[in-house]
Parts: structure tokens; sequence; C-alpha cells
């Protein structure tokens, strides 16, 4: 059994958990339920922003800890402010030391579009993360079917919500678009042994139809790489150990971009 197969079956025990809990109804009386949510496109394409997505990350399988003092707050704050186009906060409480309260923590602190990273098994979850602030939900198609991206496409969209399908291959790729996703990212990082290769996006960028928007996770460390992408035609750059290994990630995105700049 890999790392994925074993996040999966983990994520359906806290499910069921989580719905003994606190009811779909409850869900939906939540601070934020009633929010409509920013768009990814808007925010990925403004000309004053950098297309990064950032990401709050405090350890992973992988790598262990990777930061365990900076909060919330002052991360998300300080990528806001470096010119990050969106936020992903990890919710995953097991593997990645991330909590739901970390995406309320971000909600209040910023307003630009948060996305809310975790592995989505069950419609439970969407509506959950409405009512956390999200404004976009991300469907892994490693985990998922055709039928259930549709399904929780539907459900997101119905809420406002913006989906970013992931994949990591052309297979992925094929049988998992349907009209509701907005964006489409190509996980460098394969899930079953977490190794990075940026490869992978150059090799699927050009399979991704034009509607969608084209973004690239993991595996980038360098501002070159980016204007590399841009190349390629990506518009949205998921960056988060880069930065989070740092004792300031916030600062060290800020002169990310002022390197990114003058690339």
């Amino acid at each position: 059994m890999n790392i994925l197969d074993k996040i999966v079956l983990r994520k359906k025990v806290e499910v069921e958990q989580a719905k003994k809990l606190v009811t779909i109804k409850e869900l939906e009386q939540g601070v934020y339920f009633n929010r409509t949510p920013y768009s990814l496109k808007e925010f990925i394409m403004s000309p004053e922003r950098t297309g990064i997505i950032a990401e709050f990350k405090r350890r992973s399988p992988s790598k262990g800890i990777i930061n365990d003092h900076s909060t919330v707050v002052e991360v998300t704050n300080g990528y806001a402010a470096a010119g990050a186009s969106a936020i992903s906060v990890l919710t995953d409480i097991d593997f990645f030391g991330g909590h739901p309260n970390d995406l309320l923590e971000a909600r209040a602190a910023n307003n630009i579009p948060l996305l809310r990273k975790d592995f989505m098994i069950d419609e439970y979850q969407i509506v959950e993360a409405k009512g956390l602030g999200a404004d976009i939900i991300l469907l892994i198609a490693a985990i998922l079917t055709p039928a259930q991206i549709e399904t929780f496409s539907r459900l997101a969209k119905s809420l406002g919500l913006n989906i970013l399908l992931e994949v990591h291959n052309l297979e992925e790729l094929q049988r998992s678009i349907n009209p509701y996703v907005d964006a489409i990212g190509v996980n460098n990082r394969n899930l079953t042994d977490f190794s990075v290769n940026i490869q992978t996006s150059f090799d699927l960028g050009g399979e991704i139809p034009k509607e969608f928007l084209k973004i690239s996770e993991s595996a980038i460390s360098d501002p070159q790489t980016i204007k590399q992408l841009k190349a390629a035609d990506f518009n949205g750059f998921l960056i988060g150990e880069n930065f989070m290994k740092t004792a300031d990630p916030g600062a060290a995105m800020h002169e990310f971009v002022k390197e990114l700049i003058s690339v």
C-alpha cells in the first residue's frame, strides 16, 4: 500500500467521524457559507498579481516537519502582500499537520482566493469547504472516478466554488475533464512515492484544452522555471515547500517575486 492509499483510507474514516459530529445542515450554517467566493480566474489573470498559488503547509509524508513555528495568519498575510494570486491551505490533519481551523483563520485575515487543499472523497467535504470560507476546492483525479469528479464538480459549482482538477498523467487528464472545472493542475509530484519532476508539466501542458486555466503544481523553486512554464502557456504556479521551509515564508516569497520580475 502506497502513501496515497493510506491517506485515502484514513480520510474515509475521518469523514465518517465528521458526519457524526456535524450535520450537512449545520455546515450550511457556517459563518462563511453564504459569502460569494472570489473568482480564481480573475485573480490568476490579474496583471497586478503573480499567478502564484502560495501554500501554507506544516509538514508532509515525504519531508516530515517543514515548518512548525510560523502561524497561518502571518504566512498567508505575507503571501498576499507579496502578490499571491491565491493561497492554498492544507487542512489534512494526520499526514500534513493541517486543520480546518487553518482555513477559517486564513479567510478571516485575507481578501484573495483560498484553496482548500485536501483529499476530497465525499460531497460532505465540499459543503464543509464552503462553510470554512474556501473559494476553490481540489479534486485529485488519481483518487476519484470520472463520475465522482463530475458529481463533485456540479455540487461545487452550485455553491459558487472554483474547481481545480489535479492530474498526473495523460490518462487521468483525458478521463477526468468536465465542463464544470475551472482549472487543471498538473502535479509534478508523484503521489505514490512523492518524487518530483517538473517535466510532467511540460509533457502534459499542450494536452490541456484552451478553455481551462493551466496550473503547474510542485517542484517549482526557481523564478526561471516560471518563465519557462509561462512560455508553455501555464497561467498559475502552486508553490509550497520552497517558501514554507524558510524562517519567514512571506519574506521568501517577496524575494522570489523580486527575482521573477527581473528574470
